[in-house]
């Protein structure tokens, strides 16, 4: 596919053997026990069984609707209930934020718990998670060729572009396609996507820091990956807010409940599908960032702060649950959407949204500021104009409805990057179940496209 160096094509034979604490089990070993047992559960659904089945019906709607609703894809790590909100192996955000394990002197969940349990199920030790950070600072660093690309990119070319650029050129170092290449059984095919899987989440923040200094600030010296700090903790740092606490924990925060939200969304469903032609993680999360980099997906919290921002603009400090009313009502009477709010599964508020608004209510400068004044009373008016309104399934605001006003607060006002830190946090969950699909063997993806004609005959012959 790629030309890859001659040491890559060896990597596979010598992998680095992880630091281990003691009386610890390193994430290798920890998924090696949950494997077989999944397996083996696959097997029942597969064959013996429930192989025949029925667990939905699917509709012309269904069809001619982008999908929506259809029950046709296996994905591990979470499920997304309309009421109730995502569960991760059925603990919801407030059941991870009391067991997963926060950084040093931090409260806020870490990249590196969460990621441990979308992909084994299980709740790491804190001994355990530790490792894992130092697992991942260890890996952390870019290879050269990749240094040079991305700086040879010019700072007009889009942040996200830029990211999948050097996500996919990462493929070179790829631990799956060399071993593919030399010949490997199928069932070994998990434990070099597992390899690679690591391999890019470590290098993740420092690409899209890299970028970040490209764009914004250029020549300014960037910090090397530090050891002693978790996988956000070293990203917060490299993007030169290393000296804020606050915006530290509320990136971990951030990255942690964005990593997974079912396997349908566009970008999720994007690696797996891209994965199940055996393609390598670093060519499959490549083509996710692309399907994150749409308007429709990942630019939602730009539109959000832009549509607040205009809104302070115009009503100034006058900001009443009557005032942000009037401005939802001429949002609406011009054609336009309210940015923030609605969510193609859920029907309630988003969770999400809810946590993230905790974490405001406990600090007094995001109270005081302004924009985060606005979002919370949109929240507490704009379901009912949106009912009144009558268009909208779900009028409760999603995550988005606040995300990238938080980060504005904190200095991180360059729009077009946001979409940049949600890809990092997609990584989570999209990397895990790449795993998983190569675990469990899951064939290539191919389901039946009908035509118009054939729909409309099928339908006359129902």
């Amino acid at each position: 596919m790629f030309a890859r160096a001659a040491p890559a094509a060896r990597a596979f034979s010598r992998r680095p053997v992880a630091r281990r604490y003691a009386s610890t089990k390193t994430i290798r070993q920890a998924l090696e026990e949950v494997v077989p047992v999944k397996q083996a559960q696959f097997q029942r659904l597969k064959k013996a069984e429930h192989g025949q089945a029925v667990i939905g019906e699917i509709k012309v709607e269904n069809v001619v609707g982008g999908m929506r609703g259809l029950k046709a894809m296996l994905w591990e790590a979470s499920v997304l209930d309309p009421i109730d909100g995502i569960r991760f192996h059925g603990l919801s955000i407030p059941d991870c934020q009391m067991q997963l394990t926060p950084a040093p002197g931090g409260k806020e969940i870490i990249a590196e718990s969460m990621l441990w349990l979308l992909l084994t199920g299980k709740v790491p030790t804190e001994a355990e998670t530790r490792q894992f950070s130092r697992e991942l600072a260890d890996k952390g660093d870019l290879p050269d060729f990749v240094v040079k690309l991305v700086d040879s990119l010019p700072s007009s070319l889009h942040p996200m572009t830029q990211l999948g650029i050097g996500v996919a050129a990462l493929n070179h170092e790829s631990t799956f396609a060399a071993a593919y290449e030399n010949g490997i059984k199928k069932s070994e095919y998990w434990t070099y996507t597992l390899d690679d899987s690591i391999n890019l989440l470590a290098r993740l923040p420092t690409l899209a820091a890299r970028i970040y200094r490209n764009v914004y600030n250029p020549g300014k010296p960037i910090p090397g990956v530090k050891k002693d700090l978790d996988l956000v903790g070293n990203y917060v740092n490299m993007l030169g807010y290393g000296d804020n606490h606050d915006l530290t924990e509320y990136m971990r925060l951030y990255i942690a409940i964005h990593g997974d939200h079912e396997g349908g969304n566009a970008s999720a469903h994007t690696a797996h599908l891209v994965n199940s032609t055996l393609a390598d993680p670093y060519i499959s999360y490549s083509a996710a960032l692309f399907a994150l980099a749409g308007p429709l997906h990942g630019l939602a919290n730009q539109e959000v702060l832009r549509w607040q921002l205009n809104m302070q603009k115009e009503i100034g400090d006058n900001i009443t649950h009557d005032s942000i009313k009037d401005y939802l009502w001429k949002t609406l009477n011009s054609g336009q959407v309210v940015p923030g709010y609605g969510h193609g599964v859920l029907r309630n508020p988003d969770p999400r949204f809810m946590a993230l608004q905790q974490f405001c209510a406990t600090r007094p400068e995001l109270l005081a500021d302004p924009v985060i004044q606005m979002v919370k009373k949109t929240s507490e008016v704009a379901p009912d104009v949106l009912k009144e309104h009558g268009k909208t399934k779900n009028p409760y605001p999603n995550v988005d409805a606040t995300s990238g006003c938080v980060l504005y607060h904190y200095g991180l006002t360059q729009f077009k990057y946001y979409t940049v830190i949600f890809g990092v946090s997609r990584a989570l969950g999209a990397l895990t179940q790449l795993v998983w699909a190569r675990a469990l063997g899951l064939p290539l993806e191919r389901p039946k496209s009908l035509s118009m004609d054939a729909i409309e005959s099928l339908v006359k012959n129902a």
